[in-house]
């Protein structure tokens, strides 16, 4: 019974995971609400559930909101910024849920987020989604709607080929760890956001940096540390839908570095230090 459980939830798993993964924001998180979601498929009545995806999407979404209400109790008491754990896309893999639209989840209801990702991300129908989080399609459709306009300016407002991001990923790579403070700034937008994620954990700003001067004198200031122990880059891809790289920085400290890009310059620069929240890419290291 247990083979049988799995040839049916397997070819599921990776879409199911994604799901969890927008909902939580942890790689982590998400699996293990998929395995346990796996478990109660295994103990469901497989031959009554005629539509098994459904049925599983409903189970973790359900797993995801009960999580959802712990985890901003939690996050209340993190170390500095909160980012999502970073995710290095394939190479034939895309997606517009950007590492900025992730964080704009962040600040709605667990039932706004859901409604949204579910709609707007994965395409149901608000008839399902409301069977999945318990309110009539009325209801759903107005949760998505007032998620959709609190996320709106998080939403990349044009399409930018990902070999020109990649691009200014590494123009920014060398000018931030070689010095070069006059090539750095003409990639800065004026407003430029630097946001790092130690958790407490490791050295990292414990509040967002904004404005490109304030950002230039932080690059400046990491010189000397490059200078004796300079970046090496494990890889370059897309991080959460956003051109960057994976390091291995001074002490040995996996890093990865994920920029918003605007009418080409760089608005946001997401920095993740954390190591518990870098442990999925333990293969890349």
């Amino acid at each position: 019974m247990t083979d049988d459980a799995a040839a049916s939830f397997d070819p599921l798993r990776p879409r199911l995971t994604r799901i969890a993964y927008r909902m939580l924001g942890s790689v982590a998180d998400a699996e293990d609400v998929v395995q346990d979601a796996f478990v109660r498929w295994m103990g469901a009545d497989r031959t009554a559930i005629r539509e098994p995806e459904a049925f599983l999407r409903r189970v973790v979404t359900r797993l995801c909101l009960d999580q959802l209400k712990s985890a901003r109790v939690q996050r209340e008491t993190y170390v500095g910024p909160w980012l999502p754990e970073p995710v290095v896309e394939e190479e034939d893999e895309a997606d517009d849920v950007t590492l900025p639209l992730m964080l704009a989840l962040e600040r709605l209801s667990p039932l706004e987020r859901a409604a949204f990702l579910l709609h707007d991300v994965f395409g149901l129908g608000f008839d399902e989604i409301a069977e999945t989080i318990g309110r009539d399609p009325a209801a759903t459709r107005q949760l998505a709607s007032r998620a959709r306009t609190h996320v709106r300016a998080a939403r990349p407002r044009f399409e930018m080929p990902k070999e020109r991001g990649l691009e200014i990923a590494a123009a920014f790579f060398q000018a931030s760890r070689n010095g070069d403070m006059a090539g750095l700034r003409s990639l800065l937008a004026d407003d430029v956001a630097v946001h790092s994620d130690g958790g407490g954990k490791v050295h990292a700003g414990l509040r967002p940096i904004f404005g490109i001067e304030d950002v230039t004198k932080l690059h400046a200031s990491l010189t000397r540390i490059f200078a004796k122990d300079m970046s090496q880059v494990l890889r370059w891809g897309m991080i959460n839908g956003l051109p960057g790289f994976v390091t291995v920085e001074a002490g040995g400290l996996l890093q990865t570095t994920a920029l918003a890009i605007e009418d080409g310059k760089i608005v946001g620069i997401y920095i993740m230090r954390n190591p518990d929240k870098l442990r999925h890419l333990g293969a890349v290291h």
